[in-house]
């Protein structure tokens, strides 16, 4: 029996390189070696606000991005999260066990409250829902970047004390981190990774950017004050270039250094540029086929729904039995190793 893998993206800003290399193509690694969910948070998303029919936009543009990136729906379900209720439910559920105290000292609140004047009640309680995602389907595995190691911590404390509290309910989860390509950083300020929501226009590449794009944002990245490469001395601009063009050509440190040292920045540039967008261009066309076929992703997603729904019934009648909620369900799940089943 295969363990369940499950992670997921929010449909809002653009995808970029960053999450192509720290997640996505991590994913269709390892998409068949476990039962695999891959999730489009939308939930997630409106923790702030967004304008409607952009995120509907956003939703399937990510649902084709995930396609062409190589998930494989016949071995995946793709699916959003808000088309699957049991997420919103389990959260409420898990919320009421979770002590204020936990919430507020996770880092990600802190920074992103401290950005806002109005502290929405939702992104407190984003690292519940997101805790909710992963105990919905006794997920074993969750390929998350380090950035989100703090939220699996608190899932796994969450769990830990639903367990203790109510009896063995959920599966422990676990991380799984590629070793290559797991953090990407801004190419306009390296000291922070690359993110969908920073602003600026040479802060990322974007999945779906075309080639003078990418050249131009690439050729505007922070180096050092070096002539050229160092493999010794370089800052963490330059390591980020080659983290790119390493990540995405799959070459070795030696044949890193024969390659790259004593490069001049600008001929680094365009190196880099052009190994983005010899991978990039089969991706794209591969989107612009998935995409300009009427109906097909609504169909991928609703499949999904379908998978992912009838996965996360077992575990919401387990737990509402567990708190002594009203379920209609004959049967109760006794054994939290069958949900995973």
């Amino acid at each position: 029996m295969k363990a369940r893998v499950l992670s997921g993206v929010q449909p809002s800003g653009n995808l970029h390189i960053g999450n192509y290399l720290g997640a996505l193509s991590n994913w269709v690694r390892i998409q068949h070696d476990y039962e695999s969910l891959f999730c489009i948070v939308d939930l997630h998303a409106v923790t702030v606000y967004q304008k409607p029919d952009e995120l509907r936009a956003q939703i399937l543009e990510t649902a084709g991005i995930f396609l062409a990136s190589g998930i494989d729906p016949k071995a995946s379900a793709i699916f959003v999260q808000s088309s699957v209720p049991g997420h919103a439910e389990l959260a409420w559920m898990l919320t009421c066990v979770t002590p204020l105290g936990w919430l507020e000292r996770m880092t990600q609140f802190k920074t992103k409250a401290a950005a806002q004047q109005t502290i929405g009640d939702g992104l407190l309680q984003y690292p519940v829902l997101m805790s909710a995602d992963i105990l919905l389907y006794q997920a074993a595995i969750v390929p998350v970047g380090d950035d989100q190691s703090q939220h699996l911590e608190l899932t796994r404390d969450i769990a830990q004390r639903f367990n203790s509290l109510y009896g063995e309910t959920f599966v422990m989860p676990s991380t799984n981190l590629p070793s290559v390509g797991a953090r990407v950083m801004g190419l306009d300020d390296p000291a922070v990774k690359m993110s969908k929501s920073a602003p600026g226009s040479s802060h990322a590449v974007g999945l779906l950017d075309s080639p003078d794009r990418i050249r131009k944002v690439i050729s505007r990245a922070t180096t050092d004050s070096n002539p050229a490469v160092d493999f010794e001395t370089m800052g963490p601009g330059v390591k980020n270039l080659l983290g790119i063009f390493q990540a995405f050509g799959g070459h070795t440190a030696d044949q890193m250094h024969a390659q790259f040292s004593g490069m001049r920045y600008g001929d680094l540039k365009k190196q880099v540029a052009e190994m983005v967008i010899t991978h990039l261009e089969p991706f794209q066309a591969r989107y612009r086929r998935i995409t300009s076929e009427p109906g097909y992703l609504e169909s991928v997603l609703k499949d999904g729904a379908d998978r992912a729904n009838a996965i996360s019934y077992g575990t919401i009648d387990l737990v509402k039995r567990r708190m002594g909620l009203y379920t209609e369900s004959p049967n109760c799940i006794q054994d939290p190793a069958k949900a995973v089943a």
